[in-house]
């Protein structure tokens, strides 16, 4: 304990320096946003790239069940492209395409806490952005909260931030999917009017509202539903097609024709 007294006193100007130094770094980034961005895009990608690193390491002891899970959603998708009976040779007209699809690799996944975020491999240098929509093979993940050159932040489903557009699948009563944080394999379809029927099994999809996913992007099926204490909404529990503790490849859906949208509705707003 002397030893330590004695460090403090014989460097205390030199201590004392280094805490205002870093007081007035953390006082410049909260009160400047331009400081703050750069702050946050630099740790994004230093933090990136120690989670690229260790996942590369853990990655390769899962190849087999990765190959596995690649070949089965191939199969899937060939049997869904076998029976539209279009020809072979059929060409994507761009020019009419909406949504442009990335893909990308989970490189960190947290899903134990309130407020839960994935990185992913793919970055600014990828063409992806703040509030693109972010799905696996079998459901919706989450979407875009930030992103640095090479690195993007994904805030999950699993986040009591998420407040994403979904319906019950075939019809068009559709409310807000969100999370209590009590499991997490179990989400919340909240607003939808007592006079819809529901029966447990359910398909619970995107909804058509929704500017950063497509319509019926599968979410997963009604575990339980009962009424709000007003006793005019259900609240209704939906298990997850995703494993999400088990995450690993994944698809970025960019709207193209969201930017337009929203400065439409911001007109409208605006009263233009």
């Amino acid at each position: 304990m002397q030893q330590i007294i004695r460090f403090i006193i014989r460097y205390k100007i030199s201590l004392l320096y280094v805490l205002l130094l870093t007081v007035a770094f953390a006082l410049t980034v909260q009160s400047h946003s331009f400081h703050k961005s750069r702050f946050f895009n630099s740790a994004n990608s230093f933090t990136g790239g120690i989670y690229q690193t260790t996942n590369n390491f853990t990655s390769y002891f899962g190849l087999g069940t990765e190959n596995q899970k690649l070949l089965e959603e191939n199969k899937r998708l060939k049997t869904i492209l076998f029976n539209l009976k279009v020809p072979e040779t059929i060409e994507l007209d761009t020019s009419t395409t909406t949504y442009v699809v990335t893909s990308a690799r989970v490189i960190k996944n947290s899903f134990a806490n309130p407020r839960n975020y994935i990185t992913i491999n793919k970055g600014k240098a990828d063409g992806l952005k703040q509030d693109m929509g972010v799905i696996t093979a079998t459901g919706i993940l989450g979407i875009i909260e930030s992103t640095s050159e090479h690195f993007a932040i994904v805030q999950s489903i699993l986040n009591t931030k998420s407040n994403i557009n979904a319906k019950i699948k075939n019809t068009d009563r559709f409310g807000s999917l969100v999370w209590n944080t009590k499991k997490f394999n179990v989400v919340q379809l909240v607003d939808i009017p007592r006079l819809v029927p529901l029966k447990i099994g359910d398909t619970i999809v995107t909804g058509a509202s929704s500017s950063i996913f497509p319509e019926n992007i599968p979410i997963g099926t009604i575990k339980s539903f009962d009424l709000t204490t007003s006793k005019s909404y259900y609240s209704i529990d939906v298990d997850l097609f995703n494993d999400m503790t088990n995450i690993k490849n994944v698809y970025i859906i960019n709207n193209i024709d969201r930017p337009e949208i929203l400065q439409l509705e911001s007109e409208l707003e605006n009263g233009q």
